[in-house]
């Protein structure tokens, strides 16, 4: 799955978790998914079991640990997909 396919699919699995909807129109891989976008860390963790089931990829505790910014989900979304 190409980069760009990933990063479209990864914004749509977050934005029903957003709460600042606003940021939506200016996001990018830089843009923080917790403070950026308001979503808070109990949703992560169901953000993180999406991306799981969409993606057909197991997320262990330390790489969910890792993920900052959209940047950082993509990254381990594609590090997973070409294992």
């Amino acid at each position: 799955m190409e980069t760009q396919a990933i990063y479209e699919k990864v914004v749509s699995l977050i934005s029903p978790y957003v709460k600042k909807e606003g940021a939506l129109q200016s996001v990018s891989h830089s843009t923080k998914i917790l403070e950026d976008l308001g979503v808070n860390s109990a949703r992560l963790v169901d953000i993180v079991l999406a991306f799981e089931d969409t993606f057909d990829i197991e997320v262990e505790d330390e790489a969910a640990d890792s993920i900052w910014t959209i940047g950082d989900a993509v990254k381990l979304v594609g590090s997973k997909l070409n294992q």
